[in-house]
């Protein structure tokens, strides 16, 4: 079913080039604790997991034959946290790791070096990638495997004409690729996206600690420029994002021939009853 709410393309906080790099860093900090931390009892699992583990049975047994390359980083948001789930997963089974990259039309490339060196299946691009003509040694590896481009938190930034684009690009230059939303247009995205507001304020202390940062503390309680950007980027996300049938009618009209590529979705609970990971994962069949 058609969701109630329109699709609305409104501004997000996080986008303006007016927004402070300090309170960007802290945003998108907060945003890899959404997608990373557990929470004990009332959510089964952090979002992260469960994007590796749908990536792991969408994918199956053809994932050691991929790629992944993450579009539209940040500050490296959750990708290390699959990357180190699934090949931890393929090393049980006696399977080829796979590579990860992190890439982004601002790199942040300190950030990366210091999570890049946990792992030797996870790497970064230093310089500027846009996802509309992405540089064909990332998409196009020499050691002969497919490419995935992956967009977590992300598609929804795209407007019509931008998504398809991307997705010209993507077809003509890559195997696949996947989107995975933490909301959709729905009230109980709305619900979600107000406990996030909420639980920064309640945890900006390990915020703090966390991240040896103060300006945690000063912007979630004494002036709460955080969780207010948090929410109205949240409920604007919300607006933004589309359904799979949305993703795929963008696809179908990109400009290029699709006949050859299979789109699977679904809607994954992290927290009953408001969190979900919503999900595409889109392939070349042949």
């Amino acid at each position: 079913m058609a969701p109630l709410i329109p699709r609305m393309h409104l501004f997000e906080i996080d986008d303006q080039p007016w927004f402070p790099p300090a309170l960007r860093t802290l945003f998108q900090a907060a945003l890899t604790v959404t997608w990373t931390l557990p929470l004990p009892i009332i959510q089964s699992c952090p979002p992260a997991q469960v994007v590796a583990r749908v990536l792991l049975k969408e994918l199956g047994q053809d994932i050691s034959d991929y790629n992944f390359v993450d579009f539209c980083a940040g500050a490296g948001g959750p990708t290390p946290f699959i990357e180190n789930h699934i090949n931890a997963h393929l090393r049980k089974r006696h399977a080829k790791a796979v590579n990860f990259t992190l890439t982004d039309l601002h790199p942040n490339v300190q950030h990366w070096e210091s999570v890049a060196v946990a792992s030797p299946n996870l790497f970064y691009e230093s310089k500027s990638v846009d996802a509309i003509k992405a540089p064909r040694h990332l998409v196009k590896p020499a050691d002969g495997k497919k490419s995935m481009r992956l967009f977590h938190l992300a598609f929804h930034h795209f407007d019509d004409c931008l998504a398809r684009r991307i997705l010209k690009d993507t077809v003509e230059s890559s195997d696949g690729f996947a989107i995975f939303e933490l909301q959709d247009r729905s009230i109980a995205s709305f619900v979600a996206v107000t406990l996030l507001a909420i639980g920064t304020l309640i945890l900006a202390p390990y915020y703090a600690l966390k991240w040896r940062s103060p300006l945690a503390l000063v912007f979630s309680w004494l002036i709460p420029i955080l969780p207010a950007a948090l929410a109205w980027d949240g409920y604007v996300s919300s607006l933004r994002t589309r359904e799979p049938d949305e993703v795929e009618a963008l696809l179908r009209s990109c400009g290029t021939d699709t006949s050859d590529w299979e789109m699977r979705s679904g809607s994954t609970v992290h927290l009953w009853p408001v969190g979900y990971v919503n999900w595409i994962v889109c392939r070349k069949t042949s």
